[in-house]
């Protein structure tokens, strides 16, 4: 479901009030728009087939993988093709094994997507036992997916450049610098998160 977008303006609004440099970006790049995924076992298998590729080929993929097993929402639909039908979508070994991984722990329920904790670690937690699914993978999922609004992708290289970028920084900060940085300026930084990449892709243009 993600942030609503009155809810990122407002926690924009909020972070511009605590740091100047914040609300001259936001005056230049003006606010994003929400980011929103689907609550679920589809949005984590797209982000599955997704990962270290480009958008087109991703989308490449997940089209040939629908039409390989039919309904890509059910789990046992993945579960149950051959190795050959999902090579045939463009599945390498590895992803194959994580989208089995990922079907399994939902049909036996041990991964329950509609019913995380509430505690947005314990929730990572519960998302990267998961087999292919990393820490940056469940951040992104509780913020496009949940609209859980403090969770901060800090690992994002792209957040990493924008937060030095928009702060000045001599250098771009890693990822325990960024986490360090952020502390301040919690509860918004989902929507923090937001805006630099739509910044980011605002200052390539």
């Amino acid at each position: 479901m993600g942030i609503p977008a009155e809810r990122v303006r407002e926690s924009l609004d909020e972070l511009a009030k605590r740091e100047p440099l914040f609300a001259a970006a936001l005056a230049e790049a003006g606010y994003p728009e929400p980011r929103i995924s689907d609550r679920g076992y589809i949005t984590l298998l797209r982000t599955i087939v997704g990962q270290q590729v480009s958008i087109k080929a991703a989308q490449s993929m997940w089209n040939k993988l629908q039409a390989a097993v039919g309904d890509c929402s059910d789990p046992a639909k993945v579960l149950a093709a051959s190795d050959e039908t999902l090579r045939g979508a463009g599945l390498s070994r590895q992803k194959m094994s994580y989208a089995r991984s990922l079907a399994e722990e939902v049909i036996c329920g041990r991964l329950d997507l509609h019913n995380l904790a509430e505690s947005d670690e314990a929730a990572i937690a519960e998302l990267v036992r998961v087999k292919g699914i990393g820490r940056w993978s469940a951040e992104v999922y509780l913020l496009f997916a949940e609209g859980r609004e403090d969770v901060w992708p800090a690992g994002d290289l792209v957040v990493q450049i924008q937060v030095g970028r928009l702060l000045n920084l001599p250098e771009k900060p890693g990822e325990r610098r960024v986490r360090e940085l952020a502390e301040a300026w919690r509860p918004h930084r989902g929507a923090l998160a937001i805006f630099t990449w739509h910044h980011y892709r605002t200052s390539v243009i």
